[in-house]
């Protein structure tokens, strides 16, 4: 369930990432060259790295009160 949960917001950040990339450029050039779209997307994959990391630390921190 947490791994769904990180995937939506993970979606949201792209999407609005999209939508300030598509307001700030003009219409005739709308899209994003391959480049910018890999450095996008490692950069949310630090960002969910890094959630995993955070999350797991808090579980394995409070693992004994668990049981």
């Amino acid at each position: 369930m947490p791994v769904t949960v990180m995937l939506i917001v993970l979606n949201g950040y792209v999407a609005g990432t999209r939508l300030r990339a598509r307001e700030r450029v003009g219409p005739d050039d709308a899209g994003a060259s391959t480049l910018e779209l890999v450095i996008i997307i490692l950069g949310l994959i630090a960002v969910a790295a890094a959630l995993v990391t955070v999350v797991t630390l808090a579980v394995n921190r409070r693992l004994d009160q668990i049981t």
